[in-house]
């Protein structure tokens, strides 16, 4: 039986002559799903089981393509549907009805020939083995580039599933800040596979809905591709949470019919009063999605009962002014609710989300939101960074947001140069993602966007990683405050800075955006690496010692383990070790291993290794020894070390609670350490007093530790209400555990202290 070929639109699952030696098709990965039917407006038509269709596409592509690119797209299917001949879904549809649905989406959004080709061919590389090589020489390097940054690194072996996955997101964002034409068909790819989940195994639907939700709905939001971020919400969401999802489907159902008559009264009161007004307007209703009543309810604990604002109203003007011509007309027609407006045309989303938003008071009591936008505004709102390709032109909101686009990829960018894994990398650009945003000033009133939660530092770097590295204080509407400090939208933030200022490691405990964290960190690893490479090389030598091994590796051997852990010197081995990238053990048996042992049946004791070479500690070490803030361990405190992932060395105390519960989590990452001998530094240390309510006490305590040679950072009160007491928090410095001793028995004499105590975690 011959096959149709592109031009006739069909394609099945039989045999064919075939135009070049194929290779076997290899199972799908887990995120392939065979399809089922979807009310989405943007899903293909559904076609008898066994076969695929092109004709829709062509259609669409038609539209806006010319013959000769035309001609290219079918030969990029043509060879795609031969590579995947033999492989079908679950369904009994052949596979390439699923490189057909993502090239479709893809030509909504009216996407250029080599994004449509690269559709349709992005999972030839990862199935069939195909090379980048042969894909440049068949359709051009640009079409290749695409499909290598779509296709994942299965061949490569990674040490978790974790770093994997976080390797091929890193791959593709990264391909996505040169092209962005990557990550429109990945989420295209990703839409079609969550159209057709469904009859996956639960656990497999649980994995591919929660990536969806944590990590592409986040990217879709901030990209402005407003319905492919509401409708992989939906499907995830259904998927997490089923019962969930069903019970509240059925409660809107319900609410549409009994709300039908109020929200077409709304309606036309809306159109007439527009009209009157002169305003040429479309006003359509516009339902909230069933993820997003969700969350309301979750957020501020409200019964679907109590969630009134289910429906809302979207009212399209033919100009900017009448956006605001507009919105005056329908406060006039319905009472404002305060606080309930926001101006998104002044101030923009990061996405470039334009609009007005406000929400009045309708009939029957009844709360109702209305979006005001231009059809420009519009079309950025619903496409995003894919209108770049809809509507080509100057307009100047449009380039406005292709700049903000361009420089949230760049940042990409910036991230992985200063970043020391695909994990790590992962981890900042997650934090990036979250929608919530606060919008501040810098002196010159120019608008800066940064995540909710952000601080002065962050602002700082997002100025200028300069900037942020030499940042001193900063101040905030004009007055001083600290640089932790949350800010809010409005602020108007004045950073000072000196070049001798460096960035301090207490910065990664507040700072949330994925540019700070990842140039801080750059920051520390570089300048503390001599430091790092000491306690790298002391922590394999005891990890040798543990295995018997000597510290002395021969020349051939140390050639063979760069080689193999992928590291450019010993000295680079050693500083990974010392920041706990890591671990000495595993690399101790990776040792033995080459020298002809069985590196996995060498059993690695710990506590021996702890008994023969403790690490010492000096307090002085800079950031790659930390003592740990839960428990402040001081000289003559029995002590552990914890090896924590590109922090180094963290230190507990040999009681602490928390070092406790960690060491229960990862016993391999756990270390015995000892102070030095010559401590010349302080250190900090807690301690809590309970006293009387009387005049004069802090003045008389607080003097008494300066008589004890203490010194005093921080102070803080706890008022117990039920009785005449009060608790006194200190953080002091001392000399160690005697000089601390010393001190407390000094203060427990002071005249209405009535306990003293060292406060642990």
């Amino acid at each position: 039986m011959n096959l149709t070929s592109a031009e006739s639109g069909t394609s099945t699952a039989t045999e064919r002559p075939a135009t070049r030696a194929r290779r076997p098709a290899r199972s799908r990965p887990d995120g392939d799903q065979p399809p089922v039917i979807s009310t989405s407006p943007l899903a293909a038509p559904l076609t008898p089981a066994g076969v695929a269709t092109i004709s829709h596409l062509t259609e669409k592509l038609a539209e806006y393509m010319n013959e000769a690119d035309l001609k290219k797209v079918k030969e990029a299917y043509r060879f795609s549907d031969e590579m995947h001949l033999g492989q079908v879904r679950k369904s009994g549809e052949p596979y390439i009805s699923h490189p057909i649905a993502v090239a479709e989406i893809c030509a909504d959004w009216k996407l250029d020939a080599q994004a449509i080709m690269a559709a349709l061919l992005h999972d030839v590389m990862e199935d069939q083995d195909v090379k980048k090589e042969e894909l440049i020489e068949r359709f051009g390097a640009p079409v290749a580039h695409l499909v290598d940054g779509l296709s994942k690194l299965e061949k490569i072996e990674f040490q978790s599933q974790i770093e994997a996955q976080a390797e091929n997101f890193r791959k593709m964002l990264l391909a996505m800040a040169s092209d962005v034409r990557v990550i429109l068909i990945k989420l295209a790819d990703r839409l079609h596979n969550m159209r057709t989940l469904d009859v996956m195994a639960p656990a497999k639907k649980q994995r591919i809905a929660g990536e969806t939700m944590e990590v592409y709905v986040p990217i879709a939001h901030r990209l402005g591709l407003n319905n492919i971020y509401r409708e992989l919400q939906d499907l995830a969401f259904s998927h997490l949470h089923p019962m969930r999802y069903t019970v509240l489907a059925k409660a809107v159902r319900a609410a549409r019919g009994n709300r039908r008559e109020v929200v077409g009264k709304i309606l036309d009161s809306v159109k007439n009063t527009l009209a009157m007004a002169g305003i040429e307007a479309e006003v359509y209703g516009r339902e909230k999605t069933l993820y997003g009543i969700y969350k309301k309810m979750r957020s501020k604990h409200l019964t679907f009962s109590q969630v009134l604002d289910v429906y809302g109203f979207r009212v399209v003007v033919d100009s900017f002014p009448n956006c605001y011509v507009a919105l005056g007309t329908l406060h006039s027609l319905y009472k404002p609710m305060p606080g309930k407006f926001k101006d998104y045309i002044a101030i923009r989303k990061l996405n470039g989300y334009q609009s007005l938003h406000t929400t009045l008071i309708g009939p029957y009591g009844t709360p109702v939101e209305f979006q005001i936008r231009t059809q420009e505004m519009h079309r950025t709102a619903e496409s995003g960074v894919a209108a770049h390709w809809l509507y080509k032109n100057s307009d100047a909101n449009m380039t406005d947001m292709q700049q903000r686009t361009h420089a949230w990829l760049q940042s990409l960018l910036d991230i992985q140069q200063q970043t020391g894994d695909s994990a790590e990398f992962l981890e900042h650009v997650k934090v990036d993602l979250f929608p919530d945003s606060v919008y501040v000033f810098t002196p010159k009133s120019k608008i800066i966007a940064m995540p909710r939660g952000a601080t002065p530092i962050d602002f700082a770097y997002a100025i200028h990683t300069g900037i942020g590295d030499h940042t001193v204080s900063v101040t905030i509407n004009g007055e001083p405050a600290p640089l932790r400090t949350e800010l809010r939208n409005g602020d108007i933030v004045e950073v000072v800075t000196d070049p001798d200022s460096r960035p301090s490691p207490s910065w990664l405990s507040f700072v949330r955006t994925g540019k700070a964290r990842s140039a801080i960190r750059h920051h520390l690893r570089t300048i503390n690496l001599p430091e790092s490479i000491n306690l790298g090389r002391q922590l394999l030598r005891q990890a040798l010692a543990a295995i018997s091994l000597a510290p002395d590796l021969p020349e051939p051997l140390i050639e063979r383990l760069l080689n193999e852990s992928s590291a450019k010197s010993l000295d680079e081995l050693y500083a990974d070790i010392g920041i706990g990238k890591r671990m000495a053990a595993l690399v101790a048996r990776h040792i033995f291993g080459l020298l002809g042992g069985e590196s996995a049946s060498v059993p690695v004791d710990h506590n021996s290794a702890s008994d023969l070479d403790p690490v010492t500690i000096y307090g002085s070490e800079g950031v790659s020894v930390q003592l740990a803030p839960c428990c402040l361990p001081i000289p003559g405190d029995q002590i552990v070390g914890q090896l924590r992932r590109d922090q180094g060395l963290q230190v507990h105390t040999g009681d602490c609670t928390v070092a406790k519960r960690q060491r229960q989590k990862e016993p391999d990452r756990w270390i015995a350490v000892k102070w030095g001998t010559e401590l010349n530094r302080r250190f900090d240390s807690r301690i809590r007093l309970l006293i009387n309510n009387e005049k004069g006490i802090l003045a008389r305590v607080a003097a008494e530790i300066g008589e004890s040679d203490g010194n005093i950072t921080f102070v803080g009160m706890d008022e117990d209400k039920e009785h005449v007491l009060h608790q006194l928090r200190f953080t002091i410095q001392v000399k160690d555990r005697v000089h601390l001793a010393g001190l407390l028995r000094n203060v427990r004499k002071v005249a209405g202290v009535n306990r003293v105590a060292r406060e642990r975690a």
